[in-house]
């Protein structure tokens, strides 16, 4: 990465006061030669959280010499007020709303997960109104700002906000932590590795892992034959199935292959909402404290790994005009022929001041462009469903769901979802 930037840039994150927040100010600090920040400013109506988290930036940033000014505000005109750029990392409903999407839908025999199945519906209904009346008021303010999304459900948030005709990309951490992860593997620095990574949000494989040359010999046979098992243990699926496929299935993978096995699981141990709770007490505690001024190695639990990395990278390029390829969720404008062009795809793309701009894919195969079909499908009576509401239209998405798929579930489904969600739920 080169900072092609030659003005200090003003970026706003909404959703500031999330636990996450103190890993983008760590990546923001280390990585300052590549993103000149000169403005930060974290808006959240959480106040008394936001100033923990806003006084840990200033102090992460003292540390390590950076001279941006930290704000934090409630105010999101005036905090996005002339941004370069805006990130998007809320949660509606807190960590409370998730615990509920992790538990009813097992009530029905199916994966309880924030972002994929009934749970991830839940999450996108709640969550695409609030984000598109976000992005109207920053255009208001911030005409010529990027909204760089990583509010789960990222590719049909995504999706609705590019469809509101919105300067939007969405990002995930799942590729540059596998980028990490094989660079690990094989001994060598991450920049120098190129995935061939192809699917949707949350469904997606590597297929191919290439050393400086992204048409250069392929490593994933080798990768997998040497270290298979290490690298099934991290996406929690058999080494056999790995080997048999020939790719790595993202770990959001082993709901759709292990379906039954997952929801057996979950049904046995206390949820990951539950311990995310924990874990953000004791960090907003850790946070607190005036001495502080590093993220703490706590943080590694709650997930998000290398999202400041990935985070910095797609900014600058969208400022800076770089032209480098990185994985980002994008329209599809015919890169998978088999989707409509406005579905959002996860796969490697251009980034320049103009947006980015999908590379050419290779034709998937059908074990895998059927599901993909299947859960593009959802999306899009998923965000219908957001945009539109209606006890039909959320029970068509759920219908569709390769999760779900069954009438019979799809209505009790449907009943526990408007239940537990209906003061987010302006139609119910």
């Amino acid at each position: 990465m080169v900072n092609s930037l030659s003005r200090p840039v003003k970026l706003a994150v909404v959703g500031g006061a999330s636990t996450y927040t103190p890993e983008l100010i760590d990546g923001f600090a280390r990585l300052r030669e590549v993103l000149p920040l000169a403005e930060l400013v974290l808006v959240d109506p959480a106040a008394e959280r936001l100033e923990v988290i806003g006084a840990l930036a200033r102090r992460i940033f003292a540390r390590q010499g950076h001279p941006a000014t930290v704000t934090c505000t409630s105010d999101l005109e005036a905090g996005a007020a002339d941004a370069d750029a805006v990130l998007l990392q809320l949660r509606v409903g807190g960590q409370a709303a998730r615990q509920r999407d992790e538990t009813w839908p097992l009530e029905c025999g199916c994966v309880g997960q924030e972002t994929t199945g009934a749970g991830g519906l839940a999450k996108a209904l709640r969550t695409v109104p609030v984000v598109l009346d976000i992005a109207e008021r920053v255009r208001r303010v911030a005409p010529r700002a990027w909204i760089v999304d990583f509010t789960n459900p990222v590719g049909i948030v995504t999706r609705a906000l590019l469809q509101a005709g919105h300067r939007a990309v969405g990002l995930c951490n799942v590729a540059i932590g596998f980028q990490r992860k094989f660079a690990a593997l094989l001994d060598v620095d991450p920049g120098r590795l190129h995935l061939e990574h192809v699917g949707l949000n949350h469904l997606t494989w590597e297929r191919a892992v290439r050393l400086d040359d992204p048409e250069g010999t392929d490593l994933l046979p080798a990768l997998l034959a040497e270290h298979g098992a290490a690298v099934a243990e991290d996406v929690r699926l058999p080494r056999d199935l790995l080997d048999r496929l020939g790719t790595v299935p993202s770990y959001y993978l082993r709901y759709y292959y292990a379906h039954d096995e997952v929801v057996r699981e979950l049904r046995t141990k206390p949820s990951r909402a539950a311990e995310v709770a924990a874990l953000e007490a004791e960090l907003l505690r850790l946070y607190a404290d005036p001495a502080l001024d590093e993220k703490p190695e706590q943080l590694a639990g709650r997930g998000g790994a290398f999202y400041s990395e990935a985070a910095v990278a797609l900014v600058s390029a969208l400022l800076g005009d770089t032209g480098e390829v990185q994985v980002v969720n994008a329209r599809n404008d015919g890169t998978l022929p088999f989707l409509p062009d406005d579905a959002v795809i996860e796969v490697p793309a251009r980034v320049t001041a103009s947006g980015v701009a999908p590379l050419p894919v290779a034709p998937l195969e059908p074990l895998y462009a059927g599901l993909v079909a299947a859960v593009t499908g959802y999306e899009h009576l998923a965000l219908e469903a957001a945009l539109r509401g209606g006890r039909d239209r959320v029970f068509a998405a759920l219908l569709a769901h390769p999760l779900v798929g069954q009438y019979e579930h799809a209505e009790q489904l449907t009943d526990r979802l408007v239940a537990h969600n209906r003061e987010h739920l302006a139609w119910a």
